[in-house]
């Protein structure tokens, strides 16, 4: 369900190795590009009202749903991403899907002048309204007996073309000078999720992150340097608020090594 950025070359590759898909698009325009990759499209929304589009058909005969939705929250604030997962999950219980991927975010874990060091034993707790719906959400999902759920948790997404330094390039009054970096590459991204699947790993939760932590004023400097970028310029004026998300849980139960250095 999503196949945007992320979800599309997680499609594509589960295609080469041998699985059927079903693809969701919110977007009527990527219904053909999606049937000539032989994903089987769908047109569907998530709404507060209900779910618009063939959701049962979507879902059926699927053994495992992997749920990549943005909650929307930057550009809809107010909304309720809960109630629209909620009628997903009654879709769910009435396709009999057996498993579900949910992909979640390190977000649910808020940022502190300390600079925690976040496990997959540490409780959510970011109370922000994205963070908020995200741990209702994980909640939700991982509490239903009807099926076996994995959450995971990425820290930043990025590859050669979607990086945060870029956008930082240039910039001025740039905030948390010294607070660590959590990245995740696409490349691991979809490997972890390969990996989850081969391996049959349910009922769990993950963090995802390399497990390197410059803090944001080093990383984005040499990056930019090192990319024939403007550097951007910190604010130093305010106590650095982060975290350090480890993902040790991960590399040891999935016996994974990450491919891809931010």
């Amino acid at each position: 369900m999503g196949c945007g950025w992320l979800g599309l070359p997680l499609a594509e590759i589960l295609l080469e190795k041998g699985f059927a898909v079903n693809g969701s698009t919110t977007s009527k325009d990527k219904l053909d590009s999606l049937k000539k990759q032989h994903i089987e499209p769908f047109l569907i929304g998530l709404l507060e009202e209900g779910i618009e589009g063939d959701i049962d058909n979507f879902l059926k005969d699927s053994e495992t749903l992997i749920i990549n939705i943005p909650p929307g929250l930057r550009t809809n604030p107010n909304k309720n991403h809960v109630k629209e997962i909620r009628y997903l999950i009654e879709a769910i219980e009435r396709g009999k899907v057996k498993n579900v991927l949910y992909i979640s975010s390190t977000s649910v874990f808020k940022d502190d002048l300390t600079f925690p060091v976040i496990t997959e034993a540490t409780i959510p707790n970011n109370l922000s309204k994205t963070g908020n719906q995200l741990i209702r959400i994980e909640n939700l999902l991982e509490q239903n007996s009807n099926f076996n759920t994995t959450i995971l948790r990425f820290g930043g997404l990025i590859d050669n073309n979607r990086h945060p330094g870029k956008v930082l390039s240039g910039r001025t009054d740039v905030p948390n000078p010294e607070a660590p970096i959590n990245l995740i590459h696409k490349t691991d991204a979809i490997n972890i999720i390969l990996t989850i699947l081969e391996k049959d790993v349910w009922q769990n939760s993950f963090n995802a992150v390399y497990p390197l932590h410059p803090d944001k004023k080093t990383y984005y400097s040499n990056y930019c340097e090192a990319h024939s970028l403007p550097r951007p310029f910190f604010n130093h004026s305010k106590k650095s608020t982060g975290k350090i998300v480890e993902s040790s849980k991960l590399e040891r139960l999935l016996n994974y090594k990450y491919m891809a250095r931010p």
